[in-house]
């Protein structure tokens, strides 16, 4: 058999080269993509965009807290309209006479 010339040896060996760049380019996406990596990364996001939304909120009551703690007023008003509304109409109620009930009620007891 003849020798194989340097050129198809030199291809050869390119191959070789590609194929390994090839399979670890293969095993991070695969790391990349599993499904504890999404997750964490997931969490991450969350938990950044979290933190975020916590600091704004922070800064934006700092610079008008007469507007935040009327909001959270406001919010809890309307959470708590219920209990309000029943307590004020005892508080409206307690100075008037309540209506005498009727005796009329007929007993349905048999004599034996």
């Amino acid at each position: 058999m003849k020798p194989e010339p340097p050129s198809v040896t030199a291809a050869r060996a390119e191959v070789e080269r590609t194929r390994q760049r090839l399979i670890g380019t293969f095993d991070e996406l695969q790391q990349q993509f599993a499904p504890h990596t999404l997750m964490r990364e997931a969490w991450e996001t969350a938990r950044d965009k979290g933190v975020d939304l916590a600091e704004n909120a922070v800064d934006a009551v700092r610079k008008r807290p007469v507007a935040a703690t009327s909001v959270v007023a406001a919010i809890a008003l309307f959470i708590a309209r219920e209990p309000l509304m029943n307590l004020a109409g005892k508080v409206a109620g307690k100075g008037k006479k309540a209506p005498k009930q009727s005796r009329t009620k007929k007993s349905t007891e048999s004599i034996a």
